[in-house]
């Protein structure tokens, strides 16, 4: 089997389409809490979108879940004064019917049963639009030296697709998860394209993902990242820390000696078609080979 036929398996196997159970499953409790919000603010115009890898066409199934927003029109107090406020009301709203965790800005829902807990996957992010025209919107932050940040949905999700480079991030991700180093997703996205910023997937998955590896070892130590929804204003160099870059960098070294000696199997494992269980083997086995310590200084 050629390597970029392979590739292409890995992905098909960590695709979940529209009719996979586990969208299925996502898209009705998504239309369970999009109820419930509505419900709760009553007469008060919200906005309500699919936001994050499932909006950008970058979801996997080794680490998915569905971010939605729930956005207030600006000049609008109905859902509270300030983001905070905001933030803690759509907080209580979800409560009625979730245990909510709250992150640093979003909610993470789960059943409200504390001895089977499930978690659904699903990330609310509420925030309210800087003017009318609904693009630019500020959400609030738990931490940080900032209590609120500014961005744009539609920016992020252009900024994407836009790239051409979805399965190259797909395969990225799914690199990341299996070595389970915890840097945040839309880092690694923004990293797949400021260091493939003149590659398409057309030109393979393998030169893309080989070339990814090299660029981190030559230039992680002193890239800098922008959010392309406000590239002065967010600072992401705290998200993309020393520690991520060390780690990010440590993997890359590694798995290139995998590529070097045509071990593909040994970072992606088998893609044979075969049952949920084999697959689940497979992935299992994939991460225990690639598997390496997580330092201190790798976690955010």
């Amino acid at each position: 089997m050629k390597t970029q036929e392979y590739l292409e398996k890995v992905l098909k196997l960590q695709t979940l389409d529209e009719k996979s159970e586990e969208i299925k499953a996502l898209r009705s409790e998504r239309d369970k809490v999009e109820n419930l919000l509505r419900t709760h603010f009553e007469d008060v115009p919200i906005s309500i979108q699919y936001a994050g890898s499932y909006k950008k066409g970058t979801m996997i199934r080794e680490s998915y879940d569905l971010d939605m927003t729930c956005y207030f029109n600006n000049g609008d107090d109905s859902g509270g004064a300030t983001l905070e406020e905001i933030f803690s009301n759509v907080q209580q709203a979800l409560a009625s019917e979730y245990h909510v965790y709250p992150k640093r800005s979003a909610l993470r829902l789960q059943s409200k049963d504390s001895e089977n807990r499930v978690d659904f996957h699903i990330d609310v992010i509420p925030g309210r639009f800087v003017d009318g025209d609904k693009g630019d919107v500020y959400i609030f932050q738990a931490e940080g030296e900032k209590d609120r940040l500014k961005t744009n949905l539609e920016k992020h999700v252009n900024h994407i697709t836009g790239s051409k480079l979805i399965d190259t991030i797909r395969l990225v991700k799914l690199w990341k998860e299996l070595n389970q180093l915890d840097a945040k997703t839309f880092i690694i996205e923004l990293l797949v394209i400021k260091l493939l910023e003149d590659t398409t997937d057309s030109n393979g998955l393998d030169v893309c993902f080989e070339s990814f590896l090299t660029e981190v070892i030559e230039k992680i130590d002193n890239i800098a990242l922008e959010d392309p929804a406000n590239p002065s204003g967010n600072d992401l160099s705290g998200i993309l820390s020393e520690g991520v870059k060390a780690g990010l960098k440590s993997l890359a070294e590694k798995i290139l000696i995998s590529i070097e000696n045509e071990r593909w199997k040994d970072i992606f494992g088998e893609v044979e078609e075969a049952d949920d269980e084999e697959k689940k083997r497979a992935i299992n086995e994939a991460r225990q080979s690639n598997s390496v310590p997580i330092n201190p200084w790798c976690v955010l």
